[in-house]
């Protein structure tokens, strides 16, 4: 039997795992189950739709699709699920990644799939709605959410504070270590 899963994480390329690592670190943080495929919407989309089924058998809830250059796949994993789709576009060397921005953004209706953040930031910003989704339904996921937030405040709010205590050019010097 296969593992029961939380978010499916496809990816366009195994060149976006480096990138995706950060998502699943937040995961792996959380305590939520995940799946990663590679699939291409364009150059293997039967492997993609078996991805999409596998995943909605095993459970999954959320998906991650991830993309860069024309970033179809979002919209492809889409249109196999009923279930949230989250698109990350990859940071691309061609057209300053804004082609993979608006493949993902500019679904056509009825279509939807929640476009975050270009690279780093979306893969994390990625893993963060998946939690904010499945929380919904989970009380004690979102108690641990809810922590998390607040633990991150607090660490913006001390920083600040020895920002403050120690200067500019210090706090520089020390942020180099």
């Amino acid at each position: 039997m296969d593992k029961i899963i939380d978010v499916a994480v496809i990816m366009g390329s195994d060149s976006d795992l480096p990138t995706m690592a950060e998502c699943l670190k937040i995961f792996d943080k959380f305590g939520i189950s995940y799946s990663v495929n590679v699939g291409s919407a364009h150059r293997t989309p039967e492997h993609v739709k078996k991805c999409v089924q596998k995943s909605i058998a095993t459970g999954a809830k959320v998906f991650i699709a991830v993309a860069g250059m024309s970033a179809a796949l979002p919209g492809v994993v889409a249109s196999e699920t009923t279930f949230p789709v989250i698109g990350v576009p990859m940071d691309g060397k061609y057209l300053a990644s804004m082609d993979a921005l608006f493949s993902v953004s500019q679904m056509p209706p009825f279509m939807p799939v929640a476009c975050v953040s270009i690279g780093k930031a979306g893969a994390i910003n990625s893993a963060i709605l998946a939690i904010q989704i499945l929380a919904i339904n989970d009380a004690k996921l979102a108690d641990k959410f809810k922590v998390y937030r607040q633990d991150m405040a607090k660490s913006i709010v001390a920083k600040d504070e020895k920002l403050n205590k120690t200067g500019y050019v210090k706090y520089i010097e020390e942020m180099k270590k």
